[in-house]
């Protein structure tokens, strides 16, 4: 292989939140900054990481294992399966309102835990970081919502 073609292909980063859609955007660089940002969290399987009604305050990184998202009274029957690089309770950074579901491990996992405070901290200290994951956030939001009305249009053609 020459000198050329190994210049053209893309750098692969060898950090441990490289892999989450949420961080994806972001340089080896960066991510060591955002690593300063995060706090690590490990979990059993079956092990609660939030409920249903609790205030929600952070997002959570999935760097290794999986997790489930159950709805309240329906603990039995996960709605999802989250698996790592995925992310979730986003809403957490962005407002008050209460956890709308259970995330529980479903095998032992470890999880980035980034708190708003310390998002808002990244914000006012590398503002070019938080706008790049504000910014994925938002596609992410937006994905959701499409393919919320998407399930609505599809339920309302079968009435």
């Amino acid at each position: 292989m020459s000198w050329f073609s190994l210049a053209r292909q893309p750098l692969k980063i060898n950090h441990r939140l490289a892999a989450s859609a949420l961080l994806c955007n972001l340089s080896e660089r960066e991510l060591k900054i955002v690593e300063a940002f995060v706090h690590d969290r490990q979990f059993l399987a079956g092990e609660v990481v939030f409920d249903a009604g609790e205030e929600g305050q952070a997002l959570y990184i999935i760097v290794s294992g999986a997790v489930e998202v159950c709805l309240p009274d329906q603990y039995e029957t996960p709605v999802a399966a989250l698996k790592s690089g995925d992310f979730f309770g986003e809403l957490g950074l962005l407002d008050d309102v209460p956890r709308s579901a259970q995330i529980r491990a479903s095998e032992r996992s470890e999880l980035a835990v980034l708190f708003r405070g310390d998002f808002e901290r990244l914000m006012a200290s590398h503002a070019q970081i938080a706008s790049k994951i504000a910014l994925q956030l938002a596609r992410h939001l937006g994905l959701r919502l499409r393919q919320m009305l998407v399930q609505t249009a599809d339920s309302v053609a079968l009435q």
